[in-house]
């Protein structure tokens, strides 16, 4: 923590500019030595022209900002080099950092710094890298809500009701012989153990639209050969992407491809025909084809309406009656023979008519409800995690007031509750998870 980093943090290629960031006590001092100006004389938060040499040639012409601590990103002396933008002049820069007493930053380091020098929380680091990798207006505005602190907030809030519990408990253990406070404080501890439940309970329940929101709707779609899934696959994405032929068993891999609906992502999955088989290749994509309904968000199950149910269609009925499913009924062109008395969508993927398709994903996941709330919503797992503990503690807190358990002994998931919290947000952590978490971040952030 008290070398100095130094990265590039634009993406490595040929563009307009590319940044190299340099960050700790020593940056001034190492960028002084390759910079043909004083570096000391400038200002914090301003930009400077000038060249960068290797002794006395010039490397490239650049703009220099400069940025005291501690009112920086990593709350350490930063400075980044905007240079042009090719692979060499840029390698070339972050070599000579190097050579002047710089380290090569690990991925996520000058996150970490700024998270361990109290910058930032864990969840507002998390959010760092969500906004880097959103790939929707909705997943941006919920990452944008965690980097400045909103969804930070929420989680505090929770804490300090903990806390004001755990306060109440203690009054009691302290002045055992007020019993009008013993009385009232032990009714104040049950309202705000109650609230505190309902409080995680509802932050956990749009946990799931921050995962859609996040990760996208994964969505399969299975069927027997021939009912017009890569039909529909193709009408959905707009494009041939699926070789479509009258053969059965033409798809025998999966074929992937997404839309953008109401501001989510739906990644659909297009499998291999589901029937039995002696066709090895075939039968290794109908075993696929099946194994990716455990890590489906929806399945989209399509039968032929010219066509009775079959053995196959029947047995696809029963193995995703308990997934979050919609049946689509392909060919409505066609005379209908299909016999089924379950609720089902109509398309016809060779006429172009998949709106009530859409429609109905965008119902069940209720998009709209969700673009319209404020995108404050929890969505990493680890965070998930240990707000489901938080609820299960809270949950042994309430039957433990209903059982009359001792007060003394409350204190136990009280206090289970605030440790969660506070990994939520970094209050308390672990050193290999720390390690962990930012080695997933691009090097140079």
């Amino acid at each position: 923590m008290y070398d100095t980093i130094a990265a590039i943090s634009t993406a490595q290629g040929v563009g307009a500019i590319s940044i190299v960031r340099i960050s700790g006590d020593e940056a001034l001092e190492i960028v002084n030595k390759i910079f043909d100006q004083d570096i000391y004389k400038y200002e914090s938060n301003t930009i400077n022209y000038g060249h960068i040499i290797d002794k006395d040639k010039i490397v490239d012409e650049v703009l220099v900002s400069v940025f005291l601590a501690p009112k920086t990103y990593t709350k350490e002396n930063i400075i980044e080099i905007n240079t042009h933008g090719g692979i060499s002049v840029t390698n070339k820069i972050l070599e000579l950092l190097l050579e002047n007493g710089a380290r090569l930053a690990e991925p996520g380091e000058f996150t970490k710094r700024a998270f361990l020098n109290g910058r930032i929380d864990l969840i507002e680091a998390e959010s760092v890298m969500d906004l880097i990798d959103a790939k929707t207006e909705s997943a941006r505005k919920m990452a944008i809500n965690g980097v400045d602190g909103r969804l930070s907030s929420k989680i505090n809030k929770l804490r300090d009701k903990a806390l004001d519990i755990i306060s109440n408990i203690e009054v009691n253990i302290d002045y055992p012989e007020y019993e009008d406070i013993e009385v009232m404080t032990i009714e104040d501890i049950r309202n705000y153990s109650k609230e505190l439940n309902k409080d995680i309970d509802d932050l956990l329940k749009t946990s799931e639209s921050g995962k859609i929101i996040k990760e996208g709707i994964n969505t399969v779609i299975l069927g027997r050969p021939n009912v017009g899934k890569s039909s529909i696959l193709n009408r959905l994405l707009d494009e041939e992407k699926a070789i479509v032929t009258d053969i059965p068993g033409t798809t025998r891999d999966i074929v992937e491809g997404s839309i953008r609906l109401n501001g989510v992502l739906i990644n659909f999955l297009d499998t291999a025909g589901v029937r039995e088989t002696t066709n090895t290749v075939e039968k290794i994509g109908v075993e696929k084809s099946l194994s990716l309904l455990d890590k489906a968000d929806l399945v989209l199950l399509v039968l032929n309406n010219n066509e009775k149910l079959t053995k196959e269609d029947k047995e696809l009925l029963e193995i995703t009656k308990d997934k979050k499913r919609i049946i689509v009924v392909n060919k409505i062109d066609l005379e209908s023979n299909i016999d089924l008395d379950m609720d089902y969508v109509k398309v016809s993927a060779e006429k172009n008519n998949i709106d009530e398709l859409l429609d109905k994903i965008n119902e069940l996941f209720k998009l709209d409800e969700i673009n319209d709330g404020d995108m404050t919503y929890i969505s990493n797992a680890r965070e998930i995690s240990l707000l489901k503990k938080a609820k299960q503690s809270s949950n042994n807190l309430i039957k433990s007031l209903d059982e009359g358990i001792p007060i003394d002994m409350l204190e136990i998931d009280i206090k289970n509750i605030i440790d969660y919290l506070g990994e939520v947000t970094g209050e308390s952590y672990d050193n290999e998870l720390i390690d962990k978490l930012f080695s997933r971040f691009c090097l140079g952030k």
